[in-house]
C-alpha cells in the first residue's frame, strides 16, 4: 500500500512538473483601437463632442489643460513579441475645437479644411 501512495505522489509530482511548463499567456489590449478610417474622419473646427462621436472617449485628459486629448493603444501578446505593438494620437483643442492632430496616424488632406 505505501509503495502504491508513492508511485502516486510521484506521477503526481511528474504530471505537475509537464503542465507547469504549458502555461496560456492571453494577449492584453489596453486603451483606445483606432483605425485609419476614423482618422480620416477628423477636420479642423470639429466641436469635442464630434471627435468623441468618431473616435470615443479618450483615454487621458491632461489634468492641468482639458484642451489636450490623448488616444493611446497598447497591445501586448500573450504568444510572440513581436507583434506588440503601441499606437498613440495627441489632440489639441482652442475654444471648444480641434485645431491639431500629431500621432503615429496619417492626417487626410481633408483634416486641415475646416469644417462648416
Amino acid at each position: 500500500m505505501r509503495s502504491r501512495a508513492l508511485s502516486l505522489s510521484i506521477l503526481l509530482g511528474l504530471a505537475t512538473t509537464f503542465a507547469s511548463g504549458c502555461v496560456y499567456r492571453i494577449d492584453v489590449p489596453q486603451g483606445n483601437y483606432i483605425e485609419q478610417k476614423q482618422i480620416d474622419k477628423l477636420q479642423v473646427g470639429m466641436t469635442k463632442e464630434q471627435v468623441k462621436f468618431v473616435l470615443g472617449n479618450p483615454v487621458v485628459v491632461d489634468a492641468f489643460n482639458d484642451n489636450n486629448w490623448y488616444y493611446v493603444y497598447d497591445f501586448k501578446s500573450g504568444r510572440n513579441e513581436a507583434f506588440n505593438s503601441q499606437k498613440k494620437l495627441v489632440l489639441t483643442f482652442e475654444n471648444d475645437t480641434l485645431t491639431n492632430a500629431e500621432g503615429d496616424f496619417e492626417l487626410p488632406e481633408s483634416f486641415y479644411t475646416p469644417i462648416q
